[in-house]
């Protein structure tokens, strides 16, 4: 039986750690967050868009359910499939190891330890749903097969594990440092005294750790070490340690920085300790945003949204601030380092979000993206576009100024203008306006190509986003070249069909066109025509003068959620269907807002509303998402849109305004103010708004909001 583990937390925990009973009755926001939510399978195909062809599980949430603090080096999760994105699935019945790093983006899972009492060639115990408890900063379960019970906790840089064996001899703990979500090339462990032991797993980088047990090692036995099917058994006496502890320390550096993480984070404190320091960071930060009103769901839904925006970007540096960079050389900084974040996702909304609540984290992000590009001549960018250029313009609009912005913009500026680096095909868009593709007879979903016509849009929205930054620093020249560029949007739109559409090399329109068909890369980037046609954040006027006008701007925008999906059209990443938009993916996720721009809000909010109301939190246990969380993206559109208030141009220090789903939202802000969000009138359909009681024009409110506070109601009728 599947029981929602939300539902019997209390009782879990009640049962097996009083402490942690008695904490939950004190905590006010945790208590709403189920760190299960997108870790069940989507299987229903009228969500879909078509039936899941046998075999295939959809990328629909890949989430974990493990223990993390915002911001993390250590994400201590339980390990149920290898090679899957998060290395949790909820339908699985049997759990391989507990890891330690984790985004949910099928590498990491670093370094898994598993407790046994039975070991034998095949590691992995059976477990239930029933004796399993999740909150944040905490995970439990019960190993049937080795009748353990296992209690994890963390820290920023460490994992803290507890089990308790039912039986005190012949006691042993699997390192399968052979297995990660990545591949690993090498791996060692060994003993580093009578409690100890430190070793390291190596994928395309080194993560070291170094372990403490409260308990005697006896013996460490090692099969086919460094090989790709070795693992390493820790043997312990037998003592009268009814619980068996382990304290692990993570480094990207050394097995010695390991340790220090390990004194300085967790030292002599007791797994109850860590635990209630835990649970308090996560209050303070889910505390920013209190909301009244709304459902149970809703307010679960909201939390746990808040909750899942904040685990990346990771902690990369050790207490002694050192950290290995881009070129892997070990550096040291006077800032915390973090790993890039996942700019083609996050840029939209998650990257803000991060910025409104902990800027001093955004201030480090960026400071490490300087930090490569110091080292590699370029402003790192992630899979696709080159949104760094948003991200950072976004957070500098808002006030995060702290560093060294001149030589970021520089950085940012051969992004993109120097061929051969971040963008590629650079010297077809600046020479044509356009990237090209090429003639294909017979393209599939996996076809391999430019993706043109993403890369069109998406770099005239980054060179928009540079001229911002360029326009503040009074680099006229260059503003005026980018804000020229920042129009190449308009040579891929095809007036004749009314779409965004792929050209070949010599300006021609690709002649096997369906504007229904979904491409990996061919064309568009993980989308059809329809996803990627209405994507023009940072000009939505000159998109509107381009399909004719409000009126038939209207008519298509309609059309985007009402021409029924193809069920015949299947693509893992392109799922999740209302009409053709899909919220399953991220190219299309500022389309809902766009009816405002021709002002009929009700429309963006009834397309809005059915997303927030349908499309999260699915299935009986409400346990599915509709699409994959990006790290983080899927749950912050959720946060942004049930608040009323979201950045459609990232870039841009304003938010467009919807009504929320709450009755009342106060936001403790970053600069000390409050903002209060309230909402009157019964209906769904925005008639008004007023900041501090005089009427606001149009749909923007400006991020001023955040900085002096003020009170925002949203009127309906």
């Amino acid at each position: 039986m599947r029981v929602n583990a939300i539902s019997v937390s209390c009782l879990i925990m009640t049962l097996l750690l009083p402490f942690a009973a008695k904490s939950q009755l004190k905590k006010s926001y945790t208590k709403h967050v189920n760190t299960f939510i997108g870790t069940a399978p989507l299987t229903d195909p009228k969500i879909l868009g078509y039936e899941l062809p046998e075999g295939w599980r959809s990328w629909a949430g890949l989430t974990f359910p493990g223990s993390s603090l915002p911001n993390a080096m250590v994400q201590l999760s339980p390990m149920t499939e290898y090679g899957s994105g998060a290395g949790y699935e909820y339908e699985d019945d049997t759990i391989y190891g507990f890891t330690h790093t984790n985004k949910g983006h099928w590498n990491l899972c670093n370094i898994p330890v598993l407790p046994l009492s039975k070991p034998g060639q095949s590691f992995g115990s059976k477990f239930s749903h029933a004796r399993e408890t999740a909150s944040p900063a905490f995970y439990q379960v019960y190993l049937d097969d080795y009748n353990v019970n296992v209690s994890l906790t963390s820290t920023l840089r460490c994992g803290y594990h507890k089990y308790e064996y039912k039986d005190n001899t012949d006691r042993q703990i699997l390192f399968d440092l052979a297995k990660a979500n990545n591949q690993i090339s090498n791996w060692s462990i060994e003993q580093a005294g009578p409690y100890a032991v430190k070793g390291f797993q190596q994928t395309g980088e080194k993560i070291f750790f170094y372990a403490v047990l409260n308990t005697e090692i006896k013996q460490i036995k090692k099969q086919d070490e460094g090989k790709k099917d070795g693992f390493a058994i820790v043997h312990l006496k037998n003592d009268k340690n009814r619980i068996v502890e382990l304290k692990i320390g993570i480094s990207f550096v050394s097995a010695e920085n390991a340790r220090q993480n390990l004194l300085a984070e967790i030292g002599t404190k007791s797994f109850k300790q860590i635990h209630k320091e835990g649970v308090q960071k996560w209050e303070k930060l889910l505390g920013t945003i209190n909301v009244k009103g709304g459902t149970k769901k809703q307010k679960t839904m909201f939390y746990s949204s808040l909750y899942r925006s904040f685990l990346w970007p990771a902690l990369r540096s050790d207490v002694n601030m050192e950290f290995a960079d881009a070129k892997g050389k070990i550096s040291k900084a006077n800032f915390d380092y973090y790993t890039e974040p996942s700019l083609w996702d996050t840029y939209r909304n998650k990257d803000v979000l991060l910025g409104l609540i902990s800027p001093d984290v955004t201030l480090n992000v960026i400071k490490s993206m300087k930090d490569v590009g110091d080292k590699t001549g370029f402003i790192p960018t992630f899979f696709h576009g080159d949104h760094g250029a948003s991200s950072i313009t976004g957070a500098y609009l808002r006030g995060i100024d702290n560093f060294d912005v001149k030589n970021t913009y520089k950085l940012l500026l051969r992004n993109a203008t120097v061929t051969g680096g971040a963008r590629p095909h650079l010297e077809e868009y600046i020479k044509k306006g356009f990237i090209s593709d090429p003639d294909v007879k017979d393209p599939h979903v996996e076809t391999k190509a430019n993706a043109g016509v993403s890369k069109t849009l998406e770099y005239a929205y980054d060179d928009y986003s540079l001229a911002q930054l360029a326009k503040r620093l009074k680099d006229t020249a260059n503003y005026n070249l980018l804000m020229a560029r920042s129009k190449n949007y308009k040579n891929v739109f095809d007036k004749s069909t009314r779409f965004m559409r792929g050209k070949l090399a010599n300006g021609e329109w690709i002649q096997n066109f369906d504007p229904q068909y979904p491409y990996y890369e061919y064309m568009y980037r993980e989308a059809n025509a329809w996803q990627v046609s209405f994507y023009v954040p940072h000009d939505m006027k000159g998109l509107i003068e381009l399909y004719g006008g409000p009126s038939a701007f209207e008519s298509k925008l309609y059309s985007l959620f009402t021409v029924p999906w193809n069920p015949n059209h299947i693509a893992r990443n392109v799922e999740s269907m209302i009409g053709q938009y899909c919220h399953g993916n991220q190219p299309d996720h500022e389309a809902p807002f766009s009816y405002h721009f021709i002002g009929k809000p009700e429309k963006s909010q009834k397309i809005i509303d059915t997303i927030l109301n349908t499309l999260y939190g699915i299935g009986d246990e409400g346990l599915a998402l509709c699409g994959m969380d990006d790290a983080g993206e899927m749950s912050s559109w959720y946060v942004f849109a049930s608040l009323g208030l979201y950045p459609f141009s990232a870039t841009d220090p304003e938010y467009i305004v919807t009504v929320p789903l709450f009755k009342q939202i106060k936001w403790n802000t970053s600069s000390g103010k409050k903002l209060i969000i309230s909402r009157k009138g019964k209906s769904r359909k925005l008639t008004s708004i007023t900041v501090d009681g005089r009427k606001n024009e149009g749909y923007f409110i400006p991020h001023d909001v955040f900085k002096t506070g003020a009170r925002v109601k949203i009127f309906t009728n």
